[in-house]
């Protein structure tokens, strides 16, 4: 039962992102609404970790197979996007080296943080 109860808050949010987008004509998509709904109610303790950590870890540990069905739309486009895989290969090298660079001024702000009294 705790098992269904954290799947129902994690896709319940999701689904609530995807009706709060559609509903207000957000330039976002509703998984991020949802993960953004997620987050500030985590931050508020309205939702606790604890009460979506197994489902978490779970979607956490599975992640890669997630990415398998764009991977493959990926390759059934391949003629249409022939001339464009030096820009494709550019844009994520430049995005990977900016999301590390964040990543690593983040986590370095909140061990700062962390270790102050």
């Amino acid at each position: 039962m705790k098992i269904f109860r954290e799947v129902l808050v994690i896709f319940g949010l999701y689904y609530v992102g995807e009706l709060i987008s559609t509903t207000l004509s957000l330039p976002l998509p509703g998984s991020l609404v949802g993960m953004i709904l997620l987050f500030a109610l985590l931050q508020l303790h309205i939702v606790e970790l604890e009460q979506i950590a197994t489902v978490s870890d779970f979607l956490l540990g599975h992640l890669p197979f997630f990415f398998l069905p764009a991977g493959v739309a990926l390759m059934a486009s391949f003629s249409a996007m022939k001339g464009l895989w030096i820009w494709m290969l550019v844009i994520c090298l430049v995005t990977t080296i900016i999301t590390m660079g964040c990543s690593g001024r983040i986590i370095q702000h909140m061990m700062e943080r962390k270790s102050k009294p």
